[in-house]
């Protein structure tokens, strides 16, 4: 492993602050952290988990994988959604070609046509792969759907960021959209509510002043810029894990 070199750029949105980083030996396209865990998938779809200081790889093929309170899912390259029950994938009905398990033990993402969906919580937890289960079609259209604890982000084609008002595990659809300001190509929002996501260009922004009454935060801060760009987030107990967009993983410690 080594130490990686940040170089603080000018921010785009708004403040900037460097971060200790190393390089994490593999390489993978998606990653995802949650409830103390860490799972990815690599440019051919296998399915990684991280073990100790080792990556471990699990059976079946996906291009998206997430773990949260709700477990962990996955969607495939034909867009069917799975669920690890008992170390085996199980199908699951509908369609998805992102998903997220960060919320309070319900379900949300998007669909090949940017349609938005969640699984609320009452069946993600009994979900049955032999049953058509209640997902709940949400107005609006976005490329990239995440939930946490106090509400839902995502971002649309045009990279537009929105974050969901009123979203409780049942129902799970919540009540309106407020645009926020800012640009980025995906986001991520953490379990205990914090939010990162990055931009076109690669480069990492966190939003700050997030609190149970003040849900949207304030501000953006760009948390670090390296040598080669950043294509994918994820934020889990004080580590921010990377994806360059040569593949390679790198974890920060914030």
């Amino acid at each position: 492993m080594k130490l990686w070199a940040v170089l603080l750029l000018l921010p785009l949105l708004a403040g900037s602050s460097a971060l200790d980083c190393i390089e994490i030996p593999g390489s993978l396209k998606q990653i995802d952290a949650g409830n103390g865990q860490v799972f990815g998938v690599n440019s051919a779809g296998n399915i990684y988990t991280l073990y100790g200081a080792n990556w471990v790889q699990l059976p079946g093929a996906l291009k998206h994988v997430t773990v949260g309170p709700a477990g962990v899912w996955g969607v495939n390259n034909n867009n069917n959604i799975y669920k690890l029950v008992g170390g085996s994938w199980k199908q699951i009905s509908g369609q998805l070609k992102q998903i997220d398990a960060g919320g309070d033990m319900f379900i949300s993402g998007a669909n090949m046509n940017d349609d938005i969906f969640c699984l609320p919580r009452s069946a993600a937890v009994t979900v049955n792969n032999d049953s058509s289960l209640p997902w709940v079609n949400i107005a609006g259209k976005l490329k990239y759907y995440s939930c946490g604890l106090w509400g839902c982000w995502g971002v649309n084609s045009a990279d537009d960021i929105f974050f969901r008002y009123d979203v409780t595990p049942d129902p799970c659809a919540g009540s309106r959209w407020q645009h926020i300001p800012g640009k980025l190509s995906m986001i991520e929002v953490g379990t205990e509510g914090s939010v990162y996501g990055v931009n076109s260009e690669g480069r990492i922004y966190r939003r700050d002043g997030i609190t149970q009454r003040n849900p949207i935060g304030n501000t953006w801060t760009q948390v670090a810029s390296f040598i080669c760009k950043c294509k994918h987030v994820s934020y889990d107990l004080g580590q921010l894990w990377l994806i360059s967009d040569q593949e390679t993983i790198v974890r920060c410690r914030v």
